[in-house]
């Protein structure tokens, strides 16, 4: 999934983002709004991971979408 698709259908990806990072909030999900960089940049904060680890759980996440 490219970024448009994912900006676009963000509504609906918002839920399956929060069950897989359970310690992003609706309010930082809202903010990035389908935005990978933001997303990257959330997880790596969270959850202390490499921007590698946290690229490859995003471009994972958008891939299976």
């Amino acid at each position: 999934m490219n970024q448009d698709q994912a900006e676009g259908n963000w509504k609906q990806l918002k839920g399956k983002a929060q069950q897989k990072w359970g310690d992003l909030t609706n309010d930082d999900l809202d903010k990035m709004e389908g935005n990978r960089t933001e997303l990257v940049g959330k997880i790596q904060e969270r959850y202390g991971k490499s921007k590698e680890e946290a690229q490859r759980e995003v471009d994972e996440f958008f891939d299976n979408q």
